[in-house]
């Protein structure tokens, strides 16, 4: 076992990982949470997407080991701290985008990786940044409305944030 320290979804984390762990495994078997979803287990999916830095990428493969030191989001950190919905899944639900709701936190981690470096995306840029997550049950087409249903994402982001005293 290594010991590892990095922030998870805001809070500083210690965890003793075997060397071998995915990211994946690291946060389902031994922090449950649940949020990030273990589909094809080969990076084909997206269905594991979680940021790391700034990036989105696919928890099945990432090694452990090189969270060390990263900042760490999954689903279950965009929450607001009075338990509200981000911009982006109140746009999944509002747009229709969640059907089974087995892809929809590795979409909607995917658009939060690209709304935060483009606030204003094109469709065709919606559609790259999502090429790597599969939704077998909408077609895509709802998911690309409510990612473009953001529009003006930074000034929604910031009309959600709690006021500071």
């Amino acid at each position: 076992m290594q010991k590892i320290t990095f922030t998870l979804n805001g809070h500083a984390v210690k965890a003793l990982v075997e060397p071998q762990w995915t990211l994946l495994e690291l946060l389902r078997d031994h922090l449950e949470l649940t949020g990030t979803k273990e589909g094809c287990g080969v990076g084909e999916c997206g269905a594991c997407t979680v940021i790391i830095d700034g990036k989105a990428v696919n928890a099945c493969l990432f090694p452990v080991l090189e969270t060390e030191g990263a900042e760490v989001l999954t689903i279950e950190g965009l929450m607001g701290p009075d338990g509200s919905l981000h911009p982006l899944q109140r746009a999944f639900i509002n747009q229709g985008a969640v059907q089974c709701g087995f892809c929809s936190p590795g979409m909607i981690l995917s658009a939060k990786a690209l709304l935060d470096e483009n606030p204003h995306p094109t469709e065709d840029e919606i559609r790259t940044a999502l090429a790597g997550n599969f939704c077998r049950c909408t077609g895509y087409t709802q998911i690309i409305q409510a990612v473009q249903s953001l529009g003006t994402y930074a000034e929604k982001e910031v009309a959600v944030m709690p006021r500071e005293e």
